[in-house]
């Protein structure tokens, strides 16, 4: 087959999901593709997994490849939960926006969401739903999930997530992670996946591949094996058991080997750095009028206000959502794909677009 939206394709600063398979993932999954092999995950690439997993999490961390990211929200709920308890998370979390409710119907858990200003909860920001327990009439809170990069762009640190998960353990819940983004929070930090995932106190990861060089590359991992009983079983119910599985686990190896996925991730953030400096440097040599930055740039991604009209004339050349059009604010996203080019041309085109 041929490609032929390779050369229609604008540059892309819409999603990470935009971005292929890095090489070395590819060449990963070609190696595995050797023939028949044991199905289901009784293969030996998913057993390398779990002591790459050890390796990277601790020695009991267990890895469960699943094929989505809301697949691995969704079953890691499901399974840290009994049927009347309830996930405090901040409004704008993915498990609250942008799962398409999936872990209300198919999960059938109740969602307490606590509106934030930056996308992160805190122990004060908890206590705000945190209550009710031994009332029969309120579900009960008994998991806080937090995302880790949020959906506003900003990280979580070590010290703020140990607060976290010392707060939830201390009132009996568990601690969840949506790490979609979690390698690029981990190079942001400066800091291996370890330090801000079970030497922090989370009970269970769902660790994200796909936005960060992989395809279909996630995995619930459990760090505290007394958070998740039954999550294989949950897995194959929730649909989420893939049967070649040695091309699931493959590509997880590959981005815990040598670092790939947080050199990946590094490169994803040093290009939202770049952008981000551009159009500051632009803005303060009066070549950029109109563009306000509305959330601190920690990770791969960018969010701004443009003048009106801004945005569509920007999208004619580049690719890139609004966030929220009522206030003309977008988002700005780079992937381990995204070069310097890209960048230094787009903040040009918002410098013709945006000239004051």
């Amino acid at each position: 087959m041929t490609a032929p939206h390779a050369a229609s394709q604008l540059p892309n600063f819409a999603s990470d999901n935009y971005a292929g398979i890095h090489p070395d993932v590819l060449a990963a999954i070609v190696e595995v593709n050797q023939g028949p092999e044991s199905a289901y995950g009784n293969d030996p690439y998913t057993h390398a997994l779990q002591e790459r997993t050890r390796e990277t999490f601790g020695d009991s961390a267990v890895a469960l490849p699943v094929l989505t990211g809301t697949g691995a929200n969704v079953t890691a709920l499901q399974t840290m939960l009994p049927r009347w308890g309830a996930v405090i998370a901040a409004q704008s979390a993915h498990i609250n926006t942008d799962e398409g409710g999936a872990p209300e119907h198919t999960g059938g858990i109740k969602l307490l969401a606590v509106p934030t200003p930056d996308g992160k909860l805190t122990p004060e920001l908890v206590d705000r739903e945190a209550w009710g327990w031994g009332d029969v009439h309120r579900a009960q809170p008994l998991v806080v999930s937090i995302t880790q990069v949020s959906e506003l762009g900003t990280v979580y640190t070590p010290d703020e997530i140990r607060a976290l998960a010392e707060h939830a353990h201390a009132r009996g819940m568990l601690l969840h992670m949506d790490g979609a983004r979690i390698s690029n929070a981990a190079a942001a930090l400066d800091a291996p996946l370890r330090e801000v995932t079970s030497d922090a106190g989370v009970d269970v990861l769902s660790y994200g591949g796909t936005k960060n060089g992989g395809m279909l590359a996630e995995a619930v991992i459990v760090m505290n094996p007394d958070a998740a009983p039954g999550l294989e079983f949950a897995r194959k119910s929730l649909m989420q058991l893939a049967s070649k599985m040695r091309f699931l686990s493959a590509q997880l190896v590959a981005l815990l080997t040598d670092d790939l996925g947080i050199r990946n991730a590094a490169h994803a953030n040093a290009m939202a750095r770049r952008l981000r400096e551009g159009l500051e440097r632009a803005t303060a040599q009066g070549s950029v009028h109109g563009v306000q930055f509305t959330q601190p740039t920690q990770a791969n991604s960018i969010f701004a206000t443009l003048p009106d009209g801004a945005a569509d004339r920007l999208r004619e050349r580049f690719r890139f959502y609004d966030w929220n059009a009522a206030r003309r604010e977008v988002r700005w996203m780079c992937s381990f794909e995204t070069t310097e080019e890209e960048v230094d041309g787009f903040v040009a085109e918002v410098g013709r677009v945006c000239r004051g």
